[in-house]
């Protein structure tokens, strides 16, 4: 089963979890189904989560604020599907980090629709990909693997991994990456800025960052990617 096509379904209510496991394993999706927000934090930390649909309510905890703790650690696609209602309950959904919400009842055909139009999207997102060593780069879709893992990057630090893995093996300046990140014609920006974000980035590709395998400094001059790249 292709790893985009993975869903994280919490859902503590018996018929509601078999209705929409049922409908979307019949479509051909990869469905973990969790009654417990204790169940679901070890599925998606065991597999790799595109999509999650969320309840809120849930007997050992608050949906909402498992949603934010997701959400620090992934770009996941978040539905939330709950008997809350009320336009206080979905400005709260949303702030939590959702990207959807719909509320009971609700029609499973609707859901489905929801599903397979993320999936539709995030395809045609993904098609131009970078690949390094355990390190996968979906360029358009601004997503990364690491491992098989989605890493959550920054916009500075993912402009610096675009500029790297499309010139791997070559030397960039210091004044070339900072071209990538900032507007040239704004105010100056220190150079220990790129020293500072590709610090960062290492904490977040490299297994090891005080000996990195990806990103190598070459002294007095810039830094290079020092792997192959293939697309």
């Amino acid at each position: 089963m292709d790893v985009l096509n993975s869903i994280l379904l919490l859902e503590d209510d018996e018929s509601i979890n078999r209705g929409v496991s049922f409908t979307l394993k019949k479509e051909g999706y990869l469905v973990f189904s969790c009654k417990t927000i204790a169940e679901a934090q070890k599925a998606f930390e065991d597999h790799e989560i595109q999509l999650m649909i969320c309840d809120i309510t849930l007997p050992d905890g608050n949906g909402l604020e498992f949603v934010k703790k997701i959400r620090c650690q992934s770009s996941l696609h978040i539905i939330f599907l709950t008997a809350l209602d009320q336009e206080i309950d979905q400005v709260m959904g949303y702030e939590s980090g959702a990207d959807d919400y719909i509320t009971k009842p609700f029609s499973l055909s609707v859901l489905k629709l929801k599903v397979s139009a993320y999936f539709k999207k995030q395809q045609g997102m993904e098609e131009e990909r970078i690949e390094s060593g355990n390190i996968c780069f979906y360029v358009k879709g601004m997503r990364v693997l690491v491992a098989g893992r989605e890493v959550s990057l920054t916009k500075n630090e993912w402009k610096l991994l675009r500029a790297f893995m499309s010139h791997p093996r070559q030397i960039l300046s210091k004044n070339q990456l900072l071209e990538q990140l900032f507007d040239m014609e704004g105010d100056y920006v220190d150079e220990n800025t790129i020293a500072v974000n590709i610090r960062r980035l290492r904490e977040k590709i490299e297994e090891d960052s005080s000996k990195p395998e990806y990103i190598k400094n070459v002294r007095g001059i810039g830094y290079l990617w020092d792997k192959e790249c293939r697309k």
